[in-house]
């Protein structure tokens, strides 16, 4: 049996495009002589529909589109595997399910439901949907297909060491006889997360003594990534075919021989988590109806990265970076904005704001008598450079691109209305360390169009004369440390001091900054996920609230 994995980038919501590009791979796979393909969860609909599955006219559409699927593949001698939501006919509980059918000759031979409901990080699938009951499998080609849908998979017993659910459907449908494991995915990316996606279907074909095919949705919806990265794996564990991560793919994988086509991936994480933000950017600005995209370019680390992804993702004459100088810029932060700006070919224009910044001190000096100059005036000079790129925005339609990274955003090293102002945060998953190991990444693609000055030089926000990072945060190696162990393994503050070998005082400092900084993130732009625990729907903390580690 040769079947097709058909790697799509599906739009949500846009099901009559999204069953064209079905369609269309569907034929090419039946020209190369597969018996099957193979397309992601919910690839009719796009994943995550989230709340869209509330409106019954979304379901219903959602069903007229896989019947139009099945039209439109009618007079091909192909199968189709396609997921969708379907309307629930319980009595109770949500209208949606969380599907998958089996087309071929215009008919639905077979419908499965999602059994696993995930209900953790960036998922809230129990909040959408009905679980489904019991499955089926599918006799095909001599063979008995057990066919999942994502998360049904993700429970084998012998490979993780706490399961969050009782039941494990792939286990179910071998006790039936299953002879082939078919897993349709919408399986978001994190660094490392392409590893332990194959690593757990290694453990899963061992353990049943059968061979999986392993279809991942790719590109990104709002603040996911999915990375793609399917395969085809032996009873042995052995990978056998392959598609491209971060791209669209069509792979034939021919069971009898093991045998099939394997890309060209990204060894390296740091390339992957690149990529995977160059993906994510693209897809947000195009799937949201922008063009053109406005960086603000300081002369730091952190703007100079996002430059670099931005024209990955739309291409240099689609990008404009905007200097804008304060009283207390330094001469090199412009000189080495130009120089980058020059390097990468996007368009640069200076605006200085402190004619602005000198008018609303004036302004503002009846109000602010009698009180010293603070932390203020150094927002103020931040949310004139806000207005400015919003100004621009308005006006030339262009999406605004923050550049804040995680650790600031962490502990509140931004400001509302300020360097937050903008569409989408590019890099506000990325630790500040991360920052300089992708901006390499960046050099290497771009003839290092980021000048080794700004490797070089201390961060500094130049809000007030002589202004560096460190005045107010520990350095960012110590601090990137913290934040990991308490914001994605959940930590506490005597735990991280004892491992780190740090006081006890200064992880506290640290975590009372997060967990006082809630109200800023979630006022923030939306920001990609690369990380295991990111700010945004992955990460849902009180902003009213005041419970603190005692330990």
């Amino acid at each position: 049996m040769r079947i097709a994995i058909g790697q799509i980038n599906p739009t949500v919501g846009d099901l009559a495009g999204n069953v064209r590009k079905m369609a269309d791979f569907a034929r090419r796979a039946a020209a190369r002589e597969a018996h099957l393909i193979a397309f992601p969860e919910l690839s009719v609909t796009g994943y995550p529909p989230r709340d869209l599955v509330e409106k019954p006219s979304f379901v219903t559409q959602s069903e007229a589109a896989l019947d139009c699927l099945a039209a439109q593949t009618a007079d091909l001698p192909i199968a189709i595997v396609a997921g969708y939501v379907g309307r629930s006919h319980e009595s109770t509980g949500n209208r949606a399910t969380n599907s998958a059918a089996i087309l071929r000759a215009g008919k639905v031979l077979l419908r499965q439901t999602k059994i696993l409901l995930p209900n953790y990080d960036v998922f809230d699938e129990q909040r959408n949907f009905v679980p489904g009951g019991r499955q089926a499998l599918w006799p095909f080609e001599n063979e008995r297909v057990a066919l999942t849908v994502c998360e049904d998979a993700w429970n084998d017993k012998t490979f993780w060491t706490h399961r969050l659910y009782p039941r494990d459907p792939v286990d179910e449908l071998m006790q039936q006889g299953g002879s082939i494991l078919l897993s349709i995915n919408a399986s978001p990316y994190h660094m490392h997360k392409r590893e332990l996606r194959e690593n757990m279907f290694r453990a899963m074909t061992r353990r049943h003594n059968v061979p999986a095919i392993v279809v991942n949705q790719v590109g990104g919806n709002d603040q996911i990534v999915f990375d793609g990265s399917s395969f085809a794996m032996d009873a042995e564990g052995r990978v056998f075919a392959s598609a491209a991560s971060f791209e669209e793919d069509l792979v034939i994988a021919d069971l009898p021989s093991r045998s099939g086509e394997v890309r060209a991936d990204f060894p390296d994480e740091c390339e992957a988590a690149y990529e995977a933000l160059v993906l994510g950017t693209r897809d947000y600005i195009r799937k949201c109806g922008f063009r053109r995209v406005l960086i603000g370019l300081s002369g730091g680390i952190d703007s100079s990265l996002t430059a670099a992804i931005a024209v990955d993702a739309v291409g240099r004459d689609n990008v404009h970076g905007i200097a804008m100088p304060g009283p207390y810029s330094s001469d090199h932060s412009v000189r080495d904005a130009r120089a980058m700006a020059e390097k990468l070919g996007i368009r640069f224009d200076i605006i200085p704001i402190t004619p602005g910044y000198d008018e609303m001190l004036r302004v503002l000096a009846p109000a602010f008598r009698d009180t010293k100059p603070d932390v203020t005036e150094e927002n103020v000079q931040s949310r004139l450079r806000g207005l400015t790129l919003m100004a621009l925005s308005n006006k030339f339609n262009a999406l605004v691109l923050t550049t804040g990274n995680k650790s600031e955003l962490a502990v509140g090293y931004c400001t509302l209305y300020g360097d937050m102002c903008g569409g989408l945060a590019v890099i506000s998953d990325v630790p500040k360390t991360l920052v300089y190991s992708l901006s390499r990444v960046a050099n290497r693609r771009h003839s290092g169009a980021i000048p080794e000055s700004v490797f070089e030089k201390p961060p500094s926000a130049e809000l007030r004369p002589d202004q560096k990072d460190s005045d107010s945060l520990p350095p960012y190696d110590v601090l990137d440390a913290i934040l990991r162990l308490y914001i994605e393994e959940l930590r506490s503050t005597r735990e991280i001091a004892a491992e780190l070998s740090l006081p006890l005082d200064l992880v506290k400092d640290v975590a009372i900054k997060v967990d006082r900084n809630e109200y800023k993130r979630q006022q923030a732009a939306p920001g990609l996920k690369l990380t295991s625990k990111a700010f945004g729907i992955g990460r849902r903390f009180p902003i009213a609230q005041k419970y603190f580690e005692n330990e």
